[in-house]
């Protein structure tokens, strides 16, 4: 509900120092800023140059007495200067940062009617601190089910403002999922890149605790540094193997010489092989992957809508490398890693797309 259309929170913050299209000066970086929004009675949104951020009230103040200061009663006598002293501009622009696109998490507080502090709301906000303009589609799951979709574009070292969550709802194992791709498609980059955030209610506390901490406003989580580049697949021609004496299958009739498809696979290693005590860590982790290429590309085969892929939970190697797999993937519509009542956190559902 925007702030405005609450009676008595308007009329609690028309009392206020500050109002709305107020200029102010940002007390650590000594700029002027504008209000946009008021978050609480702690915190507002202040927008400099462009760019929208929260800051706590006792951060700013009205910019009158540094333009005063600044001011000279008598302005100072121009001296003659010569083309040969005139000293070169610098360069405007400033250097930013480059580090990827972030999805951050602005928590909404409040004083309850005991005098403690409270969460009531996150505002969500996709920041793109690349050079490269992304067309996006964002979704929020709750449950592995979808509650909110959005589509559109985010500029080079924007702040995009997506939506509210209310903290309630994140009890509901929500699943915050990104479908990324570039808004000018290159030929050696992705079509797309699938990212996405899972905020577990014991990980989400301990954020917020330590922002309370840190007097900080927001936390951030990494979606991607780097747009991966086009992966190539080998393509074999079927008229050489059929010349070379292989058997060759129509493909509609394909699907009939396959093994079955299973729903649920289990990755851990004892259930792919016997004698494996021997192996390295890293030829484990190599069979793994295989098996789980293996049944996913059946479960395409035959169509299946959904697949679940048991890696346990250990280190977590195995199901990030799963991730980035399906975060590839087109046929895959959605995955979640979430809590089940056989296999807690230690498997995730993947959900097709055909």
């Amino acid at each position: 509900m925007p702030l405005w259309s609450n009676p008595e929170r308007h009329s609690y913050f028309c009392n206020m120092k500050y109002q709305l299209g107020d200029i102010v000066l940002i007390l650590h970086s000594n700029e002027e800023g504008t209000i946009v929004d008021f978050i609480n009675d702690k915190m507002l949104m202040v927008d400099v140059k462009g760019v929208s951020f929260p800051v706590y009230m006792d951060q700013i103040d009205f910019p009158y007495f540094k333009r005063f200061s600044e001011k000279k009663l008598f302005p100072a006598k121009k001296e003659k200067k010569y083309v040969d002293d005139v000293r070169k501009e610098k360069s405007s622009t400033e250097k930013r940062v480059i580090d990827g696109v972030w999805l951050t998490f602005l928590p909404v507080m409040d004083i309850d009617e005991f005098g403690d502090t409270v969460v009531e709301e996150l505002k969500l906000h996709l920041i793109n601190r690349t050079e490269t303009p992304y067309n996006f589609i964002y979704k929020l799951h709750f449950f592995g089910k979808p509650d909110f979709e959005l589509k559109n574009t985010v500029q080079p070292f924007e702040d995009f403002y997506l939506h509210d969550v209310d903290f309630a709802d994140l009890n509901d194992s929500p699943s915050f999922e990104f479908d990324f791709s570039l808004l000018k498609p290159e030929k050696t980059k992705a079509d797309h890149f699938e990212a996405s955030v899972k905020l577990k209610p014991k990980q989400l506390f301990a954020k917020i605790e330590e922002l309370k901490q840190k007097n900080q406003a927001t936390f951030s989580q990494l979606l991607f540094e780097n747009y991966p580049d086009k992966l190539y697949e080998d393509r074999v021609e079927m008229g050489r193997l059929a010349a070379a004496g292989y058997k060759v299958y129509e493909a509609s009739k394909a699907r009939q010489h396959l093994e079955p498809a299973r729903s649920v696979v289990d990755l851990h290693i004892e259930k792919l092989s016997d004698d494996w005590k021997h192996l390295s860590n890293y030829e484990i982790l190599t069979l793994q992957l295989k098996a789980f290429e293996k049944y996913y590309q059946l479960s395409l085969a035959h169509h299946q809508p959904t697949l679940t892929i048991i890696h346990g939970v250990g280190e977590g190697v195995l199901r990030d490398e799963i991730h980035d797999k399906l975060r590839l993937k087109k046929e895959v519509k959605s995955f979640v890693n979430q809590y089940h009542p056989n296999y807690g956190y230690g498997a995730t559902e993947i959900y097709f797309q055909y």
